[in-house]
């Protein structure tokens, strides 16, 4: 119960790794305070939407009475080489991944200070910091919000607010399968031909992730300020 009475807000909270979040949270005693674009959440929201996402940390911390702990989960993946990318991929990659998140720590921050302090958790990726061929906008926001997490993590710290990131590389969501299909591939055999290239013999589940976001809010990880957390079963990015 390392989240009981714990005020926990969640962006991306109907997805893969977000809906596992939120269960593991609420099972450990958190109260949530969850949104993303549909689904079973507490707000339904566009974080595209730049007075939504100024508003969310105040909208959470009015609905449970307070707010200990953000993350920052919800990212899009816009894939093809930059010749291919449009003025629209490229306004949805930076809303979503690397402006969200911006807003929503600048909201949070003075919340969680006044109450004594509290953890952000962001998701970034393993090909933030290494980058991959074909994915410049995915790249180029993910880093973003890597150094993002940095900077906060030392401005912060006098403050008792912990700012960290998850970086995972493949994980087995409907985003990455989802992927697949657009690109003409079966979900399935792409997946099975990405567990070979993983030195522990398979891409990540959701719960691999969770469980680090989780560790990473949790006073278990109470020493650690701006950390980037590679979660990546030993594999490299290519």
């Amino acid at each position: 119960m390392r989240f009981k009475d714990k005020k926990i807000l969640i962006t991306g909270a109907s997805g893969g790794i977000g809906q596992v979040v939120a269960a593991k949270c609420e099972q450990e005693g958190a109260q949530l305070f969850t949104t993303d674009r549909a689904g079973a959440v507490s707000a339904i929201g566009d974080l595209t939407d730049a007075s939504f996402c100024d508003a969310l940390p105040q909208l959470a911390s009015d609905a449970m009475g307070g707010l200990d702990i953000v993350m920052n989960n919800a990212g899009v993946i816009t894939r093809g080489d930059i010749t291919t990318a449009t003025d629209d991929d490229y306004v949805l990659t930076m809303a979503v991944n690397i402006e969200a998140p911006f807003r929503i720590c600048r909201a949070a921050i003075p919340l969680l200070a006044a109450t004594g302090g509290g953890a952000i958790v962001n998701t970034a990726s393993c090909w933030g910091l290494y980058p991959g061929s074909a994915h410049p906008l995915y790249v180029m926001s993910k880093a973003a919000l890597a150094s993002l997490t940095q900077c906060l993590g030392k401005d912060h710290a006098p403050q008792n607010i912990r700012v960290n990131a998850v970086c995972p590389n493949e994980v087995n969501t409907p985003m990455l399968r989802s992927g697949f299909a657009i690109r003409g591939f079966d979900p399935d055999e792409a997946v099975s031909e990405l567990n070979q290239t993983v030195p522990l013999g398979r891409i990540a589940e959701p719960e691999d992730i969770a469980d680090v976001i989780l560790f990473l809010a949790s006073d278990d990880a109470r020493y650690m300020c701006g950390a980037l957390v590679e979660v990546n079963g030993g594999k490299a990015v290519i």
